[in-house]
């Protein structure tokens, strides 16, 4: 066991997902699109709540999971962030999930949490819950030391049917326990790198869109969550905001790129879906080659591989365009601002030494998170829980590994995060319990699934909930002494 004084950082994990699945298959059977290709951008199926659930019911799911399966003290916990960007409420967040999880205990026979317990809840599209973990872990480094602090990543991802979002939905939540002295791993704030810039329409949730769009309307008999959103102008803005945080990381570990990449065992990105970490990685190599002094030679034969000019790539390397102003400029017509550097990504990712790079280094965990659909601010989290279950399977040592995860949240905003594997990771990770929370799903007909996706009541579907939270009434009363008109009451279901 070694002895190194390790940093703040996650000591146990645990997820929920909804049972309801639909598989893409399937799913481009009804629509007429090519399953080919969803599989290998995509994935294989997406998770979607059930009328009784949100990101609420979701998020207790997961911390309860995670004080149980972890048999942690629940009055030793003195912080509960929630990071997500589907709330329901805009005054409560994390004290409707500290109410629910207050009452499951209860029912168990266990102590409520901490009365002095912080609440926060944290929103910046899927960055989320990346900020919430940093704040935990600032406060045990600070005001909450000799005490615990759990973050939980809870979203859905809904888009309009027919969108070109739709295969890209998901629901699910993680939960995450942050000790002073972790037993999973370490992360090493003082070496992270953050990167942000105002990206105007990219992958927003404005209000007005329920009042002023009639089409959004007429799509669903609820209030809905679909974004406004551009796939490619968004696809730009992360390859540019999560190269911005890697670079600002990499300046503080006073390393290169290509040193970096080379040491480190895992590599974790937000993944709204299959294919986005394996292009953002190829782009962010490409430029640790340009930004670099020992892959020049390699960096000018990819180049005249792909067709580009050697030049324009490390001219790229060195530029910090504004993509919101381009594209007001443009007229709302997005331009890939990397346009070279994209190209010889685009044949690095072809290369065996690339794909043995992907093979080794982001393999972990990979085959299992292609089930789960896009999770927004827990799709980081859930595939480094899956990770390490993964690690756990195959018997691969992980001790003391430096890893990297990297977060991204549209608007937009980046944090790259240096991890390290703690000493006994193994027990912790065994107790994650990812395959359990992906069993035993319940299949969607394309009825059911279109009822659910656009809130219309259905009564075939023959699911009753055991050991979970629920939606067990909506307030009507809008009266002058008494109001809670919207309010959702919760129930656990032992």
């Amino acid at each position: 066991m070694s002895s190194v004084k390790m940093q703040p950082g996650v000591s146990a994990m645990s997820i929920y997902v909804p049972r309801f699945r639909v598989p893409l298959q399937r799913w481009c059977e009804w629509t007429g699109n090519c399953w080919d290709k969803v599989r290998t951008v995509i994935g294989r199926s997406f998770r979607v709540c059930a009328q009784h659930q949100n990101v609420y019911t979701m998020a207790a799911n997961a911390v309860f999971r995670l004080i149980r399966r972890n048999h942690i003290d629940p009055q030793s916990i003195g912080f509960m962030g929630l990071g997500t960007e589907s709330s329901t409420d805009n005054s409560a967040g994390a004290i409707i999930v500290r109410g629910m999880v207050d009452q499951a205990l209860e029912a168990h026979g266990l102590p409520r949490l901490s009365r002095n317990l912080e609440v926060p809840e944290y929103k910046h599209a899927c960055l989320g819950g990346i900020y919430a973990l940093k704040g935990a872990l600032r406060y045990l480094a600070a005001d909450g030391r000799a005490r615990r602090a759990i973050v939980v990543c809870s979203d859905v991802a809904r888009y309009e049917r027919g969108s070109t979002g739709e295969q890209t939905q998901g629901a699910g939540a993680v939960a995450i326990l942050a000790e002073e002295h972790p037993r999973l791993f370490e992360v090493d704030l003082l070496n992270a790198g953050s990167a942000s810039d105002y990206r105007g329409p990219d992958f927003r949730k404005p209000f007005a869109r329920h009042i002023v769009v009639d089409e959004i309307a007429e799509r669903a008999s609820r209030s809905t969550d679909f974004p406004v959103f551009s796939g490619k102008y968004s696809t730009y803005a992360y390859l540019d905001e999560t190269a911005h945080a890697v670079e600002e990381m990499l300046r503080r570990l006073e390393v290169s790129a290509g040193r970096y990449y080379e040491s480190v065992r895992a590599l974790f990105f937000h993944r709204p879906y299959h294919q986005i970490p394996i292009q953002a990685m190829s782009f962010l190599y490409v430029r640790g080659m340009a930004r670099g002094t020992r892959h020049h030679q390699e960096l000018k034969t990819l180049c005249q591989q792909a067709g580009v000019s050697y030049e324009e790539v490390i001219d790229e390397s060195r530029s910090a365009p504004d993509l919101f102003d381009r594209l007001q400029k443009s007229e709302g017509m997005p331009t890939d601002p990397y346009s070279a550097t994209s190209r010889a990504a685009a044949v690095l990712r072809k290369q065996e030494k690339f794909i043995e790079l992907l093979r080794y280094k982001m393999s972990l965990g990979s085959e299992m998170v292609v089930n789960l659909g896009n999770l927004y601010s827990a799709a980081l989290p859930a595939w480094i829980a899956a990770a390490f279950e993964d690690a756990v399977r195959s018997g691969v040592e992980l001790e003391g590994a430096p890893m990297v995860a990297l977060g991204y949240g549209s608007g937009d905003a980046s944090e790259a995060l240096p991890i390290r594997v703690a000493p006994d990771w193994f027990q912790p990770a065994g107790r994650i319990g990812f395959a359990e929370a992906l069993a035993d799903p319940i299949d969607l007909t394309r009825n059911q699934y279109e009822a659910l996706h656009d809130g219309c009541k259905i009564d075939e579907l023959c699911y009753e909930p055991r050991g979970e939270f629920v939606i067990s009434r909506v307030g009507n009363k809008y009266e002058r002494g008494f109001q809670d008109l919207g309010v959702e009451y919760y129930e656990y279901i032992p």
